[in-house]
């Protein structure tokens, strides 16, 4: 395990980051904008398959859906690139967070790689391509986030770990008001044990969550939305989509995880700590 002066290291980088985070605010509100607009203008079939996409969302938070992976593989694929016997996630948990940071800069890499080819190809039919875009990218992260939170040993299949899945979405897609408040909420988390009721309750309705993602990059999907030129705009808009979600899963379940070795820590030094 490491030191606690390599494990508050982290942390302030950690702590570096989200402050970096609040000065996006000018450009998220500009973002928000154009969508609403747009809804006004885009077909009734495209809304009512965008409006499918919210109950998916609750599906997935409290079942996981379609979009449910498997941990097995995910097992498989960071044994195979560590040095550690890896079993379960305790075994994960376990590893050090050098490691954590590695496979997670890794898979954001492949991911954001991926996006970049699936934004080139729907953007290339305008708006009727856009509607499957948005779909498929919003499973995307929420596998990625999955495979972040596996990385840092993490089950995806608890309830709570869905919930806590779908914080790091909306933090992504938030302005710097959604992310101080989303903060807060983790780092009561970090202090205790919550239940998976209570941090349901925290999202203040799951829709929120999907229709806040969908906004955010408003304004550049309506570039997607133009047929051939789209392609560029498509690519160039999901691949910093899927970063700064990559981005958000990663800083945000290294800091829980952080947190944790922490108290272990403490508890080596102090058995009396629960």
């Amino acid at each position: 395990m490491e030191s606690k002066e390599q494990l508050e290291h982290y942390l302030v980088e950690i702590e570096k980051w989200e402050d970096d985070q609040k000065g996006l605010f000018f450009w998220e509100k500009i973002g928000r904008l154009p969508f609403k607009v747009i809804d006004k203008l885009t077909p009734k079939f495209i809304q009512a398959k965008i409006g499918i996409l919210v109950n998916e969302l609750g599906s997935y938070i409290h079942t996981g859906g379609k979009y449910l992976i498997s941990e097995k593989l995910m097992l498989k694929k960071i044994q195979k690139n560590t040095s550690y016997s890896i079993d379960t996630f305790e075994d994960i948990g376990k590893m050090p967070i050098e490691d954590m940071i590695q496979l997670s800069e890794k898979l954001q890499s492949e991911r954001s790689k991926l996006a970049t080819v699936q934004g080139a190809s729907t953007g290339f039919g305008g708006v009727f391509t856009l509607v499957i875009d948005i779909p498929v990218i919003l499973g995307m992260a929420l596998k990625t986030l999955q495979e972040i939170a596996i990385i840092h040993g993490y089950n995806p299949n608890e309830k709570q770990e869905r919930v806590f899945i779908v914080k790091c979405l909306q933090f992504a897609s938030a302005d710097i008001v959604g992310k101080e408040a989303i903060l807060n909420e983790l780092s009561m988390l970090n202090k205790k044990k919550d239940t998976a009721e209570s941090m349901i309750s925290q999202l203040k309705g799951w829709q929120e969550v999907f229709f806040t993602y969908r906004d955010n990059f408003g304004w550049k999907k309506l570039f997607q939305m133009v047929p051939i030129a789209g392609m560029v705009f498509g690519a160039i808009i999901n691949k910093g989509m899927m970063d700064d979600v990559s981005e958000a899963g990663k800083m945000l379940y290294r800091k829980r995880r952080i947190y944790e070795k922490l108290h272990e820590l403490e508890k080596v030094k102090n058995p009396t700590i629960e």
